[in-house]
């Protein structure tokens, strides 16, 4: 009896060990759940109580092998897959800096840089305002329950102890990190645009009025117009991150199967 129920404590302590690997990455590269402002603790408790959760569905109908060798490498797989669902889903809010970072740019707020307290890295005006507006979003659409769903399912299309298509996982990483400029230029293109044609505009009245001091009169101009394009737009800005994040978890799902 004892030598039973020591048994069934292995299988349960290993199956955990092994539903902490494919969370983890979540609290590493995820949006929100891997922000600055959670402190590390706050984060690796999260993640234990997580794995508490998910470890009945993924571990149910499964027996999980005691070799240490066999274990090791199940850890690995189930980091790859974690690591690659992370990334889709973190692709997204990279996408959403990348383009206030280029706002910054192309309106002449570069210049000045703050600490962003999402990353804890340094991090420009406009580029810390998108990814305050990003995670706004993200937690009024329900986006934590998208990804705790969307890996919940990834045991059906990984069970615990199958190995998955490592050329899928590669292609699903490799497409999110192309999607990142891309999606960027996206989001940034009406605020870029506006401020293009001021520098025209600017540029034509330095023709016809070569005495005016173009540089005092357009730096303003540029700024003026660039907040209020993008004060306009910005509405339009909450729904693209809203549909991306969906779209992202969809994609992450997609990159995920059996070998």
């Amino acid at each position: 009896m004892n030598e039973l129920l020591n048994q069934i404590g292995q299988q349960q302590l290993a199956g955990f060990i092994l539903v902490l690997a494919r969370v983890s990455p979540l609290f590493v590269l995820a949006p929100v759940f891997s922000s600055k402002m959670l402190p590390a603790r706050a984060r690796g408790v999260a993640a234990v109580a997580l794995s508490f959760g998910l470890a009945p569905w993924a571990l149910h109908g499964h027996h999980i092998p005691m070799d240490v060798m066999q274990l090791a490498g199940m850890v690995f797989k189930e980091l790859l897959v974690g690591l690659a669902y992370a990334f889709a889903l973190g692709a997204v809010f990279a996408a959403v800096s990348v383009a206030g970072s280029l706002l910054d740019t192309a309106m002449g707020f570069s210049m000045g840089s703050l600490i962003d307290p999402i990353t804890g890295s340094q991090s420009t005006i406009l580029n810390q305002l998108y990814a305050m507006v990003g995670v706004l979003i993200f937690i009024a659409i329900d986006g934590d329950h998208w990804m705790i769903e969307g890996l919940a399912r990834s045991y059906q299309l990984v069970p615990i102890d199958q190995m998955p298509s490592i050329n899928a996982l590669v292609g699903g990483a490799d497409k999110a990190f192309v999607s990142i400029f891309t999606s960027a230029l996206e989001l940034a293109a009406p605020v870029l645009l506006a401020v293009l044609i001021t520098d025209a505009a600017m540029g034509m009245v330095a023709r016809v009025m070569p005495q005016l001091n173009v540089f005092a009169v357009g730096f303003p101009a540029k700024i003026a117009v660039g907040l209020l394009v993008m004060g306009v737009s910005l509405p339009f800005v909450g729904g693209w991150i809203a549909d991306q994040v969906q779209l992202s978890v969809s994609s992450a799902l997609q990159s995920i199967h059996v070998a």
